[in-house]
């Protein structure tokens, strides 16, 4: 189950916080070694940018789609004040998601049409990318063990949902099996995720059950092994079973 909308909402701003904390001080022009494409500006950038264009694209409450290209916002300050720039921007986008309701329609890229769908979405975007920050510059990261349940949750239902009705940078239906079955369990919250691989694409369950792969670790650890962030041979991980079946979940499912 998905936490409550209030805490996903206190959340963000708390992640915002934390954001702008890992990348105080830092070199701008750092690469990002799980993000080697970007600097450490250029992620900071990609997570403000979801905060204000979509706290603009509820504000409007459009009754079609409206892509974030479409969006115009002012360009992001410099790199020191980009802090105080990340969190006005989650502040706004929580604002703007109570001024017309967590369950009212808005513009989203996937079936999940309500407001509060932002919320959630860029709430775990700030937890992976401020792994990525802290991976970054060399900071500890860690994360609320109920908050990395969730991201874990939102993050393979997101697989579900592209595993049968594919975007252009989310196609999932490379995911499509045969039956094969992947056990995550996340040891400090005993949750687990029974996702199941068939011919029409991956269902997801919560609970326990006998898996080809079983994947352990705390939540946070699940969380950045699900994302791309740790490797599958990691010592935080206990995977047990067809380890090629979990290395090809992962080929197929990073962000």
């Amino acid at each position: 189950m998905s936490l409550s909308h209030d805490r996903l909402a206190g959340a963000l701003v708390t992640e915002a916080v934390r954001f702008g904390t890992a990348i105080a001080g830092a070199d701008p022009e750092v690469r990002v070694p799980t993000c080697p494409e970007w600097t450490l500006r250029d992620l900071a950038w990609h997570v403000g940018l979801a905060y204000h264009k979509s706290a603009v694209i509820i504000a409007s409450r459009p009754t079609g789609y409206v892509p974030f290209e479409a969006v115009t916002v002012d360009d992001p300050p410099a790199f020191a004040a980009l802090g105080g720039w990340l969190l006005d921007g989650a502040e706004r986008l929580v604002a703007a998601v109570a001024e017309v309701g967590p369950e009212t329609p808005t513009s989203t890229w996937t079936p999940d049409r309500r407001a509060g769908f932002w919320t959630r979405r860029l709430t775990h975007e700030t937890v992976v990318h401020r792994a990525d920050a802290a991976f970054a510059t060399g900071t500890p990261f860690d994360v609320d063990a109920d908050l990395a349940a969730d991201g874990i949750s939102e993050g393979l239902g997101l697989v579900a949902v592209f595993s049968r009705r594919p975007l252009p940078a989310l196609d999932r239906t490379a995911l499509q099996g045969t039956g094969q079955t992947l056990f995550f369990h996340a040891t400090e919250r005993q949750l687990g995720w029974l996702v199941r691989r068939t011919p029409s694409g991956v269902e997801v369950s919560e609970g326990t059950g006998g898996a080809d792969v079983v994947v352990e670790g705390r939540a946070a650890d699940l969380l950045l092994a699900l994302t791309g962030r740790l490797g599958a041979d990691d010592p935080r991980l206990t995977v047990s079973g067809d380890a090629e079946l979990f290395r090809h979940w992962r080929e197929h499912t990073r962000f």
